[in-house]
């Protein structure tokens, strides 16, 4: 010990700890710069090939939908063939179809699904859900979505049983294109709470799908979560459900919870006025 103090006075130690640490430094920072220029040249590698990709995609989506070319000639077009099994190219190809779909309506939606379909990319959404990453769980859901999966709904039903608040969200608006009130339903079992924020946006969910059938919905009022019970109330008002008044009469007549008790009043007095 007095010999590493004598050390420590001396001063001899200060001279190669500046050399190493300068040294160290250089290295960190020349490592650092080759990263950064290895991304760089990456990202623009890849943004040229998304201009590559986007050229050919669009010439063979303008064939299928205004010239007629059956799907079955799209997929065999050599240039298709050979990028097919690439990854970043059915990444390319999917967002695209997206855009493309969320443009167009009838027989032109109808052939993007049934291309969306045939050539796989479905396979590909689905392995996103499977992912252990929330945002490509979320990313996959709403291409399933997007495209009228329907077979798609029970495995998005059981990604929307997570605590996660967004990809909560984004499945749950899914379940509620893919099946209406089916994609709900299942929550009169949730034993957790549902926030405000998730609440509005099942109800936006519903606004925007149109959705007409809502047979189904009085059943959240008798979850036993609160919350699961508010929804329901929620979307019998907005809604403007009036169909449903006497399940909301019964549930303003023997709930026990006196803010469900108020909430369900004052939904009745809405409706019936």
């Amino acid at each position: 010990m007095t010999k590493i103090w004598e050390l420590f006075e001396n001063g001899v130690w200060v001279k190669p700890f500046l050399i190493l640490s300068i040294c160290l430094f250089i290295l960190v920072s020349f490592v650092l710069y080759i990263l950064i220029i290895r991304s760089r040249g990456k990202n623009i590698k890849r943004e040229k090939l998304r201009i590559d990709y986007n050229v050919l995609i669009e010439k063979l989506m303008f064939s299928m939908l205004f010239n007629d070319t059956p799907i079955e000639t799209v997929k065999k077009d050599s240039d298709y063939i050979r990028l097919s099994e690439n990854n970043f190219f059915r990444e390319v190809i999917t967002e695209s179809l997206l855009n493309l779909h969320k443009s167009y309506e009838g027989a032109y939606a109808d052939k993007l699904e049934q291309f969306y379909k045939e050539s796989g990319l479905i396979k590909d959404s689905f392995k996103k859900i499977k992912s252990s990453k929330w945002e490509i769980k979320c990313k996959g859901i709403t291409e399933l979505a997007e495209f009228n999966s329907i077979e798609a709904f029970d495995a998005i039903i059981k990604v929307s049983k997570t605590t996660n608040k967004t990809l909560k969200i984004t499945a749950l608006n899914a379940c509620i294109k893919l099946g209406g009130t089916k994609g709900i339903i299942h929550l009169t079992e949730y034993p957790y709470p549902i926030d405000e924020w998730t609440q509005i946006n099942i109800i936006n969910a519903f606004k925007k799908h149109d959705i007409g059938d809502t047979k189904g919905v009085e059943l959240l009022l008798e979850s036993q979560n609160s919350t699961v019970i508010s929804l329901g109330l929620k979307l019998i008002k907005e809604l403007k459900l009036t169909q449903k008044i006497p399940y909301v009469a019964q549930l303003a007549a023997r709930a026990t919870n006196t803010i469900i008790k108020y909430e369900a009043q004052n939904i009745l007095q809405t409706l019936t006025v």
